[in-house]
């Protein structure tokens, strides 16, 4: 079984695989905005929520963060986004969004304890065609006990996968997702008591709270946060 999902995630192009389309920032984050600005702020999982896709979501978010490249696209998220307080500067923007930068954002969000910012990015990344965004977000509800939204999320990550055109072998979107939910069950059972040291990363992001933002969202990275990816990864 291990060799089979191993396979799979060998013959994927990415978790994450968008297509490079234009794509107006902008837009992107006023609909997004409008979308959340009403919505109340989350209540704690409910009895019927599911504990270890809580641990599944963890499991993830550290796979994004400390894999090889995350801090470059770090950087690159940076230099589009960073140094203005408004999003109306996003506006015509049309090319150039890095959508795997974002999903690296959105997980290191939510491991530094700011799930309603990571949830906002994920949206954001899943609307740029990133299914490892809509797995991130599928995971988040089922442990919030929404299974609607989960179920929703779910369909999403089959529905944007995207195999790398160039390998031979096709990989079935089910089968993709079949492997990613054994890959995370199996690594948040072995992983269950294991410590993730996140001090750093916390006391980083809760400075961007504090200097980007009065609603309660981080909106914009900080070239500290490439530095915190090494550390995580273990890598100088």
């Amino acid at each position: 079984m291990s060799d089979t999902w191993e396979q799979l995630f060998a013959d994927a192009d990415d978790a994450v695989c968008e297509p490079r389309r234009a794509f107006d920032v902008g837009a992107g984050l006023r609909r997004i905005a409008r979308d959340t600005a009403h919505l109340p702020s989350p209540d704690p999982a409910p009895i019927g929520g599911h504990p270890s896709a809580r641990r599944r979501l963890g499991v993830m978010a550290r796979v994004v963060v400390t894999q090889a490249g995350a801090a470059a696209h770090m950087e690159e998220l940076t230099a589009l986004l960073g140094g203005d307080d408004t999003v109306a500067q996003f506006d015509g923007w049309t090319e150039g969004v890095d959508v795997e930068g974002i999903q690296v954002f959105a997980c290191m969000l939510y491991l530094a304890h700011h799930p309603e910012s990571a949830r906002f990015w994920w949206r954001f990344a899943a609307g740029a065609g990133s299914s490892g965004a809509a797995y991130c977000l599928y995971l988040d509800h089922l442990a919030l006990g929404d299974e609607r939204e989960a179920g929703y999320w779910k369909r999403q990550v089959t529905a944007l996968f995207c195999p790398d055109a160039l390998r031979e072998r096709e990989v079935d979107p089910q089968a993709f997702l079949k492997a990613l939910e054994h890959f995370t069950n199996d690594s948040a059972r072995r992983d269950a008591s294991r410590a993730v040291l996140t001090g750093g990363l916390e006391a980083d992001v809760d400075q961007l709270a504090d200097h980007h933002t009065a609603d309660g969202l981080i909106c914009r990275p900080d070239a500290r946060l490439a530095d915190r990816i090494h550390e995580l990864a273990g890598r100088p």
